[in-house]
């Protein structure tokens, strides 16, 4: 698993992101897929969840995760629930001890966020879409409603798909250039004339560091090329396979 240097400081807070090693999978799934939402038997990703979570010493029964579907919306937990009551969310807080927060990518950035001196903490599936429409402003709105301070934040994006990586079409450049000129700086120039090369990382990054959040970190880990390490969605479609695993980062804030 990996973790934040700048995280790990926070005393009441364990988190990890997980990589692709140490599960049941197998073929595409290999081997620690944690997503229901594949097409991978769900005993094994049950059983994946539990190997993942044992290493942070919590229960997969601790652990709560959304439906995701690229959007910017957040919820408030408040105790895990059954995976066939999940909401429909790409974000989530809790002020819980023991509620375990987790997100699902492969490629996508998956941000974990704490703020251990007022107990809060989020986790947010920052893929192009939510990061565009706000997901990260979101979850920092809503930790603040449970008493957080962006100041005393710290952010951490692990593993993504990097601008390396991330070819795209004029068409996507496009959308970012019509919401802020600015979101040029996000894109350099392919090889293939009308393509483009996105920074997903910056531009997560550059979201936070705008909202004041204290302390961000990035793990610099490129999911594209590791296929060996991770899930990766774009090289899913570059091969042809039918399916692929998604990966697991996860937030539990401990006791007092």
């Amino acid at each position: 698993m990996i973790t934040s240097a700048k995280f790990s400081r926070q005393e009441r807070v364990r988190h990890a992101f997980f990589s692709r090693r140490g599960g049941v999978s197998e073929g595409v799934y290999e081997s620690l897929n944690c997503g229901y939402g594949s097409g991978d038997d769900q005993a094994k990703v049950r059983a994946n969840r539990e190997a993942a979570m044992a290493q942070l010493d919590a229960g997969a029964d601790n652990l709560a995760t959304v439906h995701q579907y690229h959007s910017a919306n957040v919820v408030s937990v408040k105790a895990p629930w059954r995976l066939e009551d999940r909401p429909k969310a790409d974000a989530m807080v809790t002020d819980r001890p023991g509620v375990a927060l987790g997100i699902m990518t492969a490629d996508c950035g998956p941000v974990l966020f704490a703020d251990q001196t007022a107990g809060v903490i989020g986790a947010a599936h920052a893929g192009w879409r939510g990061a565009l429409d706000g997901v990260l402003e979101a979850t920092t709105a809503a930790m603040e409603q449970l008493g957080a301070k962006r100041q005393n934040m710290v952010a951490a994006l692990g593993p993504c798909i990097r601008q390396p990586s991330y070819e795209v079409g004029d068409d996507f450049k496009q959308i970012f250039l019509g919401v802020d000129m600015a979101n040029g700086a996000y894109f350099q120039p392919s090889y293939r004339p009308g393509h483009a090369m996105f920074d997903l990382a910056g531009f997560v990054v550059g979201r936070l560091q705008l909202l004041g959040i204290g302390t961000v970190e990035d793990t610099a880990i490129d999911t594209y090329p590791e296929q060996d390490g991770f899930f990766s969605y774009r090289r899913t479609i570059h091969r042809g396979e039918q399916d692929y695993g998604r990966g697991l980062s996860v937030v539990i804030l401990g006791g007092q």
